[in-house]
């Protein structure tokens, strides 16, 4: 299958063309960079000019995977846009995944994991897993004060591609992870378990991501 993996979360994205085999991880065919800010500008003409390259067109697509989430709204919201109209078009499958699992995933390390994303406003995006040698099992997903975040983050590997966050847990003495921002050749490796599991879903139901508030910050903000 040829799978065309999408990321528009940050302030840059990337697109990833990729052959992927049954029970084979899939062999990246190439990575293009997007610019931010021009995410509306230039994903359409980015996926038409990296099939043009390898002399294949859109209808060679099987499938997408696409980050959902955490990340910009804006870029989130292009990226979901443009990957629910070619998938309708051409009835491929859809692979959602979270730029949260792809840092879990990216630190190489087994057990229970916390990876982290710095959300601004002085505020962490974390995903709690569990990982081991059959893949990346979500427990939670939370938005977190950058204070409460480093609290909770006892007794767990925190990954993270976020500088500033591994120098705060670092200060805390706790076990830091730190990792590259995954590409999209990674979320295309994700996707494609998914999709070889049957964890696809439909260019209807294909939306962004929003990771909620932990139950105490819900309290002191009276969300």
């Amino acid at each position: 299958m040829l799978l065309l993996a999408v990321d528009t979360s940050g302030k840059h994205g990337s697109i990833a063309l990729a052959r992927c085999a049954t029970d084979d991880a899939c062999e990246v065919i190439e990575v293009a960079a997007l610019s931010g800010g021009t995410f509306s500008a230039e994903l359409v003409p980015q996926i038409a000019s990296l099939l043009d390259k390898h002399g294949l067109i859109k209808a060679d697509i099987g499938g997408f995977a696409v980050v959902t989430g955490p990340g910009s709204f804006t870029g989130l919201r292009i990226g979901l846009a443009v990957v629910k109209a070619l998938a309708e078009v051409w009835a491929k499958p859809i692979a959602a995944v979270s730029l949260l699992e792809a840092v879990a995933r990216a630190g190489r390390s087994g057990g229970r994991v916390l990876a982290a994303l710095d959300g601004e406003r002085n505020e962490v995006f974390q995903g709690e897993y569990e990982v081991n040698s059959e893949g990346t099992h979500l427990i939670r997903e939370l938005l977190f004060a950058r204070d409460e975040w480093l609290e909770s983050a006892v007794d767990a590997a925190i990954v993270t591609p976020d500088n500033k966050l591994a120098e705060a847990a670092r200060a805390k003495r706790l076990r830091v992870i730190e990792v590259d921002r995954p590409r999209s050749d990674a979320i295309a490796q994700l996707g494609w378990k998914k999709i070889a599991s049957g964890k696809t879903i439909s260019p209807e139901a294909l939306e962004a991501a929003y990771v909620g508030r932990s139950e105490s910050e819900l309290f002191v903000k009276g969300g």
